[in-house]
């Protein structure tokens, strides 16, 4: 195992500070060393090099090289990478998952012993089968001539992985056009789209084919947050972006981003990502050299 960890660590290098294309469906890499804070679409996701800890909710996770986890719905987390140590940055894959794959190979299944089901975005050591896998994927990326024909068996073959262990369930209930899962991401794809502005949840409700209530309970079983947190890490996490790349005072972005009031956006930044927002974003800024 160690030299197949070792090997894909070596493509994944290739990677930029951000996740990288690269060139195979649904496949990118990561090459990172600070902040992990993003919307993460639905993925499998798998941890090479150095630790994540991701907020969602009020859940904080830890994910170690070797394990992998499974992020269901859009879900707006906050959280912080760390390094394995000098020139060991944190390497990562994601596969962005699509329903209609998971449904096909659903259909051709090989049922085995059930597994215990993981706890939604738990870390999951991942086995040397499904690690195989990925490095017969990665190494696709200098033989394009074969990826066409052969990326799309290997990533059945990494879903085919996940589907016979604890994460399986959840993948299961990815592929379901009328399950929950797919109900609720109506709403977060809703919130997404509109999450400057005020809503009320009865019509998110109606939207998801459910009552209140049970919106709610549902909401808050898949993402870890209720409706209206949702929409305050969205507003935030797009807040912050826009302090480090389209630099302006505290007080107009709060406004952008659908605050009210400034002292009010202010405080829920500090709260969240622990500092205010001029003395955050000024701990990515790059001194210029005189």
């Amino acid at each position: 195992m160690n030299d197949v960890m070792n090997e894909l660590r070596s493509i994944v290098m290739r990677a930029q500070n951000k996740w990288t294309d690269t060139g195979l469906p649904r496949v990118a890499m990561v090459r990172a060393e600070a902040c992990a804070s993003q919307v993460y679409q639905p993925m499998l996701h798998l941890v090479l090099q150095g630790t994540k800890t991701l907020s969602i909710g009020d859940q904080v996770l830890e994910y170690r090289p070797g394990t992998c986890f499974l992020v269901p719905v859009d879900v707006p987390a906050t959280g912080e990478i760390y390094p394995s140590g000098p020139d060991l940055p944190y390497l990562a894959l994601c596969l962005t998952l699509d329903p209609n794959v998971i449904a096909t190979l659903l259909a051709d299944e090989i049922k085995t012993a059930a597994q215990p089901t993981a706890n939604r975005f738990a870390a999951v050591a991942a086995p040397a089968e499904m690690l195989d896998a990925w490095l017969r994927m990665m190494r696709l990326m200098d033989r394009p001539n074969e990826a066409a024909v052969l990326a799309p068996m290997i990533e059945r073959e990494i879903l085919f992985r996940v589907l016979q262990g604890p994460l399986g369930p959840m993948l299961r209930e990815i592929a379901r056009p009328d399950g929950r899962l797919a109900q609720i991401r109506r709403a977060t794809l809703w919130i997404g789209d509109h999450y400057t502005e005020p809503f009320r949840v009865e019509p998110l409700a109606t939207m998801s084919d459910m009552s209140v209530a049970a919106f709610y309970r549902h909401f808050k079983t898949i993402t870890g947050m209720t409706p209206i947190q949702y929409q305050k890490r969205l507003r935030l996490l797009r807040a912050r972006w826009l302090l480090l790349f389209e630099p302006r005072d505290a007080a107009s972005i709060a406004f952008t981003v659908g605050y009210e009031s400034a002292s009010q956006f202010s405080r829920e930044y500090a709260r969240l990502f622990g500092m205010p927002p001029a003395r955050d974003a000024a701990r990515f800024k790059v001194p210029v050299a005189s």
